[in-house]
């Protein structure tokens, strides 16, 4: 069976052991995360990223393969350095994290493909060395705990529990989750933290009515710690905000689609703030969502 993100330390087993192991991703979420996030290349990171994303669009990649090559570029730098004018290397660390991720998820591509026809192409051999180097940085620890891991976990807590309900609200948090992960600032807060804070954020945007409830239900969880739910909502306002400032300057040039164009969440459509003026930096536009963040919560603290 292939590696689930949802179900990270389990393997196959019923229902009721998936559910038993709940308490196990909350013990060893800590364990998962990457302590020495300040040490990261963040030139090498966005050169990896970029060209995983790339692979993903260009061969139809699953979305869940390339999050997972991104986490294992994230830890693996967070170990080991990257000589600086070596591009190849960071070529050959995304194509390896690709291919480390698609065994996991038990998806196949040829390796020729996905190289494209610029840059340096690598023999299977490379890639295979590469990939050792790789495993031994992670410690064979392949079995993410991320924030997929969660999102049964909070759904749960989601009313009315009407199955098109849920899906619509999971793959809207998948979503958000894997535009988030651009963000490197994300890799501070803990896994089932961003889970929650990316479930909310659909929610409010999806299911206004029911936001409320389903806010006061994750807040009540002794699990969750309420202020960094806020801390990383505000984070991922930013990296909406980023996100949607990198679309603004693709419509400036005559290349923008509407499948690219971001949809705001916490900040979407919300009709008190309506009458703010724009913001014209991305410094303004952070700003003004981290300030409609805030009173979002405010307001449902006051009326809960």
């Amino acid at each position: 069976m292939e590696f689930d993100l949802e179900n990270p330390l389990t393997s196959g087993e019923d229902e009721q052991q998936r559910r038993d192991s709940i308490s196990d991703l909350f013990a060893s979420e800590s364990d998962h995360m990457i302590s020495t996030v300040g040490t990261i290349d963040l030139h090498a990171r966005r050169n990896a990223e970029s060209l995983i994303l790339q692979a993903q669009f260009d061969y139809g990649l699953d979305p869940l393969v390339a999050y997972l090559a991104i986490n294992y570029v994230d830890r693996f730098l967070s170990k080991r350095k990257i000589p600086r004018g070596k591009s190849w290397i960071v070529r050959l660390l995304s194509i390896s994290c690709l291919s480390l991720a698609s065994k996991m998820r038990k998806t196949s591509f040829a390796l020729a493909d996905i190289q494209g026809e610029e840059g340096c192409i690598f023999d299977a051999q490379t890639i295979r060395r590469m990939e050792l180097l790789v495993l031994g940085a992670l410690d064979w620890r392949m079995r993410s705990v991320t924030p997929f891991s969660f999102l049964r976990f909070f759904i749960s807590f989601f009313s009315p529990a009407q199955p098109p309900l849920l899906r619509a609200l999971r793959a809207r948090a998948t979503q958000i989750l894997l535009k988030a992960q651009k963000e490197i600032k994300m890799m501070e807060f803990q896994p089932s933290v961003v889970a929650a804070s990316a479930l909310l954020s659909a929610a409010y945007e999806l299911f206004p009515i029911q936001y409320p409830a389903f806010r006061a239900a994750v807040s009540s969880c002794e699990l969750v710690n309420n202020d960094k739910l806020l801390d990383c909502s505000s984070a991922m306002g930013d990296a909406e905000a980023a996100a949607t400032d990198g679309c603004d300057d693709l419509a400036a040039m005559g290349m923008a689609s509407s499948s690219l164009t971001p949809v705001t969440v916490l900040g979407h459509h919300c009709s008190s703030f309506e009458s703010e003026p724009a913001a014209g930096s991305s410094s303004d536009v952070r700003e003004l969502k981290k300030r409609r963040i805030s009173a979002i919560h405010a307001s449902c603290d006051h009326n809960g």
